[in-house]
């Protein structure tokens, strides 16, 4: 196991490691806090850069093939998933900034640890790597319809449309168009080492040497590098978020006690939801544990820039609210990583 491989199975432990360490650091020290929200959106740029890396962009016609499965998983994050949303929501009334929180990051289905999870949960990781594609524009088509849905007129008017503009290009848009045009390169060079290095046939004296594997392109390097990226970065990430917005979660924790109740009623529905609609559809059991863990894995952070575009004290409340969330998710996929394999879709 090389140390990348090593860092990405224990992203969990790192990612909780990242929460302490940003915890402490805001409440020891306010000043701090105020530092670090300023590399907020740098860090967010080149995470997203390396989280999008990893996504099969150039694979769109395998994911699609795979329809059963699709079906399954667009309709339990875009149908079911708002439905159980919009309940939540009506049973635990939230003010605008807090309910624009709690629909960035519920009705946004995860597209990067969510693999690794259902690794660990025995699921079919290959088939979830190869939808990530399809989830990730679906729910950015989607989302704004979702929000003036879910959060209403009035909380949706919040977003504002210049800010949110810039956001989107600067933190999604842009890491987004490099990771594909780093896919195209390292595809191309991949495609001209392999030109160039096809056998020759000069003689029976050659055949007998190992065959040579074709020489890495700059592209592929470059890809290989922006694997790196995404654990280390999410780690910073989550210490400049936590140590950013814990004082405000200490001057006015009631945001957060109040959307408790919703993130921990999500994460026991939706799964119980996603094995109905698995076995209905018939998916063979590592999709239908794919299916289970992307029903209640967020996109938290790929959704954070979108929440600090808010115009004065809501951009701190739903950035909270979000932040929030994570905490619950990881410790709800803890437990998940052992129950879906052995209580809800045993082999």
């Amino acid at each position: 196991m090389d140390k990348r491989e090593w860092l990405e199975r224990n992203q969990v432990f790192v990612y909780g490691v990242a929460l302490l360490v940003g915890l402490t650091a805001g409440l020891l020290s306010e000043p701090f806090g105020h530092i670090v929200e300023a590399w907020i959106s740098p860090l967010l740029a080149v995470l997203l850069y390396g989280m999008f890396t990893l996504i099969p962009f150039l694979k769109l016609r395998e994911a699609l093939a795979d329809g059963r499965f699709m079906v399954a998983l667009l309709l339990t994050n875009f149908v079911l998933v708002p439905v159980a949303v919009g309940g939540l929501l009506r049973l635990f009334p939230q003010p605008e900034a807090v309910a624009i929180g709690v629909c960035l990051v519920l009705l946004t289905p995860c597209i990067d640890y969510v693999i690794v999870f259902t690794a660990l949960g025995k699921g079919d990781a290959k088939a979830m790597t190869a939808a990530t594609p399809v989830l990730f524009v679906a729910q950015m088509a989607l989302l704004p319809l979702y929000l003036r849905l879910f959060a209403g007129d009035a909380a949706a008017g919040l977003m504002q449309i210049g800010p949110f503009i810039e956001a989107f290009l600067l933190l999604i848009a842009l890491p987004l168009a490099a990771a594909i045009l780093t896919q195209l390169w390292a595809k191309r060079g991949e495609a001209s080492a392999n030109g160039a290095d096809a056998p020759s046939t000069v003689g029976p004296a050659e055949s007998t040497e190992p065959a040579r594997s074709a020489p890495d392109s700059v592209g592929t390097r470059v890809l290989e590098a922006a694997a790196w990226l995404p654990v280390p970065f999410m780690a910073l990430v989550l210490v400049a978020v936590t140590a950013s917005q814990i004082g405000r979660i200490a001057d006015d924790p009631l945001p957060v006690l109040n959307v408790l109740p919703i993130y921990m009623l999500f994460m026991i529905v939706m799964p119980l939801i996603a094995r109905t609609v698995g076995r209905l559809l018939r998916l063979d059991v590592g999709r239908g544990r794919a299916l289970i863990f992307s029903s209640f894995t967020r996109n938290s952070l790929v959704v954070l820039p979108l929440a600090l575009v808010l115009p004065g004290e809501a951009a701190g409340t739903a950035a909270a609210v979000i932040v929030a969330q994570t905490m619950i998710e990881l410790i709800g996929e803890l437990v998940y990583v052992r129950v879906v394999p052995k209580r809800l879709w045993r082999g």
